[in-house]
């Protein structure tokens, strides 16, 4: 039987992890294509959704601040290309954030209490629930200058912008669009659970979903629930932490009523730069992540993504915070396994930035439970499975 050595894991990186990186860039390449003319098409048609080339700093709402878009080319100069539209959750998912237009100048007040309106913006005898800790309501009032398309009633009701009625507009939208580009046979709308638009599309090497989510980009802001960084950290730096907290963060069109906080641009600030001292994070967790793609919970629908290891890595970076203590791949891959089988196990685990939701509270407990078993096999026989 072989040994779970440093020679193992590096072999296991050329031929499983590397391998499996280069396909899926590929694969996500024509996706990234394909959705770029889609959505340049959609904004076309409709002013209030921007192209995902133009996501992140490269937004147009934000186009009269160039040292933010300094800032963030210094950061990700000389490391690997980013389009910060998209998530690869799994070797076959794909999140997209699609960015909207005309929502300038967002500040946070306080929010009525209750709703009593139905999406179709008929009266209901009982208030609609109020958000949970990642999510929250989002009012025109919370914008400066919100552009007139956004008062419509196809995306408002009683002053709230409602994320189902957005999302159903862009699928609209998105229809039409893959007649006009001639994409019928290339692209195909799915049936979804939620408000989410989820599309398949036919590449070289097979077919990637993805999902499409309308997004309201804030940047240059920072939301009071996200109490981040901790008092007395020491990962990242402070300095890093300012300027990561300077890119803002998201509101995603991924529920009826309720918009998801989001951090995909501080995630990935984090990310880049994980290894600035040396240190062997992001090899440990590709190897943690192509176990999870073969092993743990492969699928298009695992219970466990590429989201959930990042997290994970961003606690255990917090926890470990010294280069020191990432020198020896080996042994930073069973302490990720470890502290990823405690989460699993205990069906908790805390959201990086707004640390009292759990990223796991409504996950499907049997899997969880076959999820957490395996990774016990691995920790048991590391050896068996990298080699």
């Amino acid at each position: 039987m072989p040994d779970f050595s440093e020679e193992g894991l590096d072999h296991y990186l050329l031929n499983r992890v590397d391998l499996r990186h280069r396909t899926v860039g590929r694969r996500v390449e024509e996706v990234l294509t394909v959705l770029r003319d889609l959505t340049t098409e959609v904004s076309k048609k409709d002013g209030r959704f921007q192209s995902i080339a133009h996501a992140g700093v490269n937004n147009e709402n934000i186009k009269d601040q160039p040292a933010m878009v300094s800032k963030w080319a210094a950061l990700l100069r000389g490391r690997c290309s980013f389009n910060p539209a998209i998530q690869v959750l799994t070797s076959s998912l794909v999140l997209v954030s699609v960015p909207v237009r005309g929502l300038i100048g967002y500040h946070e007040h306080v929010a009525r209490q209750w709703r009593y309106y139905s999406l179709t913006g008929s009266i209901l005898p009982t208030p609609v629930r109020e958000p949970e800790k990642l999510h929250q309501w989002l009012e025109l009032e919370s914008f400066t200058s919100p552009a007139q398309d956004w008062q419509d009633a196809k995306v408002c009701v009683e002053g709230d912008i409602v994320p189902a009625k957005v999302v159903s507009l862009f699928r609209e939208q998105l229809e039409t669009a893959i007649l006009t580009c001639s994409f019928s046979g290339k692209v195909s709308i799915l049936e979804s659970v939620g408000s989410v638009v989820r599309v398949a599309i036919e590449t070289a090497e097979g077919v990637m979903e993805a999902e499409l989510v309308p997004t309201v980009e804030l940047i240059n802001y920072w939301p009071k629930k996200a109490r981040w960084p901790r008092l007395l950290h020491r990962w990242p730096t402070t300095e890093r932490a300012r300027c990561i907290k300077s890119f803002g963060f998201n509101l995603m069109a991924t529920s009826n009523y309720h918009w998801l906080l989001s951090f995909s641009r501080a995630e990935q600030a984090l990310l880049v730069a994980v290894d600035e001292d040396g240190g062997c994070r992001r090899k440990c967790y590709r190897v943690v992540r192509q176990l999870k793609e073969d092993t743990w919970c492969p699928g298009t629908k695992p219970v466990i993504t590429a989201f959930h290891l990042q997290t994970l890595l961003f606690w255990c970076c917090e926890k470990f915070p010294c280069g020191r203590d990432w020198r020896c791949v080996k042994e930073c891959v069973l302490r990720v396994a470890r502290k990823l089988l405690k989460c699993v196990s205990q069906r908790y685990l805390r959201h990086y930035f707004v640390r009292s939701y759990n990223l796991l509270k409504y996950s499907n407990t049997t899997e969880l439970d076959h999820t957490a078993q395996k990774i016990n096999d691995f920790i048991a026989n590391p050896s068996l499975y990298v080699h």
